[in-house]
């Protein structure tokens, strides 16, 4: 199968709309970079009218977007895929990779395969990264463990990797879903990781040690008193999808419903935070 190549700078924030525009009109396969996105989809299904739609749409919020379009032929496919998905090292604790990478491992606490397809979640990002990093300095042996907006279940599976008892994990995207599924899989943790598709809002009720959540500012400033009504006391809440200057908002909402901030991280502008329910 031949495929089309849509590289696209984006501005910080917008990458995972631009994504989920995407593969609503057919891509199948995205890379995140830190200024651009690579967008993959097969040539039966690739019209450059609905790619410029939704460049158009978003220009009067994003300013002018830089585009380009490339065709690969099937026998360049897996190379161009292989090129512009490296691994990600985290702390030179976590080896984060796909599962056509052959690397040697051995020198990583912690091996974390994952195929992206269309989902955010790669350790690419710097919220992702610095999430990783956060689940490194946690207690998550035998712990219950919630992970809102799971995208490709990365931070679930890390989560299990560090000794979790039991995961729930939900996105409210199909693809991402399915995509969290096989990921699990490929580092198998079925009986540790359930992944569902929903919304905090359907979340069954339950008590969590830790919850984590990579999503971005405005959902968090609404959501995160109802992530409180899931943390046991003394629990651990990590958020992250928002720059450093949004901080203070995130940590006002936050103190409001009786969480302490107690360690901030901070990566190319971006923040992610970890809280404390204080009892």
């Amino acid at each position: 199968m031949n495929y089309y190549e849509l590289q696209l700078h984006v501005s910080p924030g917008f990458a995972d709309i631009f994504v989920a525009e995407l593969a609503e009109i057919g891509f199948d396969s995205f890379v995140e970079e830190d200024t651009y996105i690579l967008a993959y989809i097969p040539e039966e299904g690739f019209h450059p009218e609905p790619i410029q739609e939704i460049i158009q749409r978003y220009e009067s919020i994003t300013g002018p977007l830089e585009y380009s379009i490339k065709f690969i032929e099937k026998e360049n496919w897996n190379a161009e895929w292989e090129k512009n998905y490296t691994p990600i090292d985290v702390e030179g604790r976590v080896l984060v990779r796909a599962s056509f990478h052959e690397l040697d491992a051995s020198s990583f606490e912690y091996q974390i395969v994952i195929n992206p397809k269309m989902s955010f979640g790669t350790g690419h990002h710097e919220t992702t990264w610095m999430m990783l990093a956060h689940q490194l300095e946690i207690d998550q042996e035998d712990k219950l463990v919630l992970d809102v907006g799971s995208g490709t279940g990365i931070l679930a599976i890390m989560a299990g990797l560090r000794g979790a008892s039991y995961v729930s994990a939900f996105d409210i995207e199909e693809w991402a879903t399915e995509n969290a599924i096989e990921n699990v899989a490929l580092n198998h943790l079925n009986d540790i990781v359930h992944v569902r598709q929903g919304t905090i809002e359907d979340e069954p009720a339950a008590l969590y040690d830790v919850v984590l959540a990579n999503i971005n500012r405005n959902i968090l400033l609404r959501e995160i008193p109802i992530y409180k009504e899931f943390m046991k006391p003394g629990g651990v809440l990590v958020v992250s999808g928002f720059y450093e200057q949004d901080l203070p908002e995130i940590e006002t909402v936050a103190q409001s419903v009786g969480l302490e901030l107690a360690v901030t991280k901070t990566r190319n502008g971006w923040a992610a935070a970890r809280f404390t329910y204080v009892v």
